[in-house]
């Protein structure tokens, strides 16, 4: 089923508000993130290649921020074993809603348990596999070491985390470049300019990039032994961190 068209920035508004995640954002979601995210199919599609080799029998996997459950899905239909389970997590009640819709019309066979809460107080335990897929960028900064400390403890040792999140550069004309290449991505998805800067106006404040070197130095402290970028397309990345 096509997801219905983003014109939720298309009219101009004469307040913005901070981006939210309510049932407006989920009923377009889809067609959203993939005329904003640069990438986003491919890396859901290689996380699904990853649980296939990370996922371990009788363990649990989670999907942290789950949105509509694209990376949940892909996870569901690579893992191969039958004793595992998909915990799905997100604190917005609309998106779940649709997210519950769209797995029950999944024919996946591994359990998935879909949780309405925060991601920064779901317990972590027996994982070989976690997503955190453009979630951490909207997590406070002085929480997100504590956060992702939680999922290291949760993993089991050679488990694995994906980390995918738009970044921000120290070279401020690479910065620069990279907004602007982002942009001319958008336009060439149909975005206007009004809609461009209206959603950049929503987003300030409420998703706060970092740079790389800031995500590998976290990881590390956060007790991962192997962490790098596996993609980037312009200022959106992910990285692969092994317990």
């Amino acid at each position: 089923m096509n997801s219905p068209k983003d014109t939720l920035f298309a009219t101009p508004q004469l307040e913005i508000a901070g981006f939210r995640f309510d049932r407006a954002v989920a009923r377009v979601f889809p067609d959203m993130i993939r005329r904003s995210v640069p990438g986003y199919e491919t890396i859901i599609a290689m996380t699904g290649t990853l649980a296939e080799r990370y996922v371990q029998p009788g363990s649990q996997c989670y999907d942290l921020g789950c949105s509509l459950g694209a990376s949940t899905l892909a996870m569901r239909h690579h893992i191969r074993h039958s004793d595992c389970h998909i915990i799905a997590v997100d604190n917005s009640a609309a998106m779940l809603s649709q997210c519950r819709e769209i797995l029950a019309d999944d024919d996946g066979e591994i359990p998935v348990e879909l949780i309405c809460g925060d991601i920064e107080q779901i317990p972590v335990h027996n994982a070989t596999m976690a997503v955190l897929n453009f979630t951490l960028q909207f997590i406070p900064v002085d929480r997100r070491n504590a956060l992702l400390q939680r999922i290291s403890d949760g993993l089991q040792p050679g488990g694995v985390l994906v980390l995918s999140e738009k970044v921000a550069f120290e070279d401020p004309q690479h910065q620069q470049l990279m907004i602007e290449l982002h942009h001319h991505f958008k336009r060439a998805n149909g975005y206007s300019e009004l809609e461009i800067s209206q959603k950049r106006s929503a987003l300030e404040d409420v998703l706060v990039p970092e740079t790389l070197a800031v995500h590998r130095q976290r990881l590390r402290e956060a007790g991962f032994s192997s962490v790098d970028v596996w993609f980037q397309c312009f200022n959106f990345a992910s990285l692969i961190a092994i317990k």
